[in-house]
């Protein structure tokens, strides 16, 4: 601006100041925004996947008269907050199963797990494992990957799971399953009726070596009809067909039903 607009500009300025009374100055309107909550940390989990075992009785028996009972009387010193009992009952093509059996104990977040895992009660339930679970087994930890405020609702009986293997390339895995494939899931739900779904991601194995699996993801039903009717469907089928466009790694679908939940 040339030096006499400024100069004829501050005398408008004093002419003002002087012919008119002080004025405050104006309210501010714009009111702080709230911070947005803190994201909540994902829940954590220790899974252990049990093999077949050489006597299903027999290990059915020591389960519920001895294993169970005795991770629930450590449930308060290990301090996970749910646990969860299934049972694998095919393959989804219908074969036999994989896997036997899954347990799940959730915790809060990883670091209650990692103090949890510590703990002399969390070892002598570790101990107790080899007493019956004589088919092997795979003991991982984790973190839940979608909305943890889903986990302990819903009344469900059923799931369909899918456990994927190692992926070739983890980011290529991960972009295609965010931008794809949980979009196609998400439209077929209505068509599919799962009331609810988990979505995992396994951090390595019990022992602190990598982990033996990649990722699960389970799909649960009211109960085996709903299941049944629900992995009929063409919105399921469309899952499906869009496994092997990602999970090059290999995967283990499979069927089963909860035989318990905390």
């Amino acid at each position: 601006m040339p030096r006499y607009h400024l100069l004829a500009a501050f005398g408008l300025l004093a002419l003002a100041a002087c012919s008119k009374p002080a004025q405050k100055p104006a309210a501010d309107t714009t009111a702080a925004q709230p911070a947005p909550p803190p994201k909540p940390e994902p829940m954590a989990f220790v899974t252990v996947i049990y093999n077949h075992p050489k006597s299903a009785a027999a290990f059915e028996k020591y389960y519920w008269e001895t294993h169970v009972p005795l991770v629930g009387e450590k449930q308060a010193e290990v301090g996970f907050v749910a646990a969860e009992l299934t049972k694998f009952d095919a393959t989804l093509d219908g074969k036999k199963p994989t896997y036997y059996r899954q347990a799940v104990l959730w915790f809060k977040n990883m670091a209650d797990l990692e103090k949890g895992i510590a703990t002399p009660g969390f070892k002598a339930i570790g101990d107790d494992l080899g007493k019956f679970a004589d088919g092997g087994l795979t003991g991982m930890i984790g973190e839940q990957t979608n909305e943890a405020s889903t986990l302990l609702s819903g009344d469900t009986t059923a799931f369909v799971t899918v456990i994927y293997n190692q992926p070739k390339d983890a980011n290529a895995f991960e972009s295609y399953y965010a931008a794809t494939h949980l979009p196609i899931v998400g439209q077929g739900a209505a068509e599919i009726g799962f009331v609810r779904a988990e979505l995992t991601k396994f951090a390595k194995n019990l022992d602190g070596s990598p982990a033996a699996l990649y990722r699960q993801a389970k799909l649960y039903f009211p109960n085996k009809a709903a299941l049944t009717k629900g992995t009929s469907t063409a919105a399921f089928k469309a899952v499906g067909d869009d496994l092997p466009k990602f999970a090059d790694g290999g995967l283990t679908a499979l069927v089963g039903h909860l035989t318990s939940k905390k």
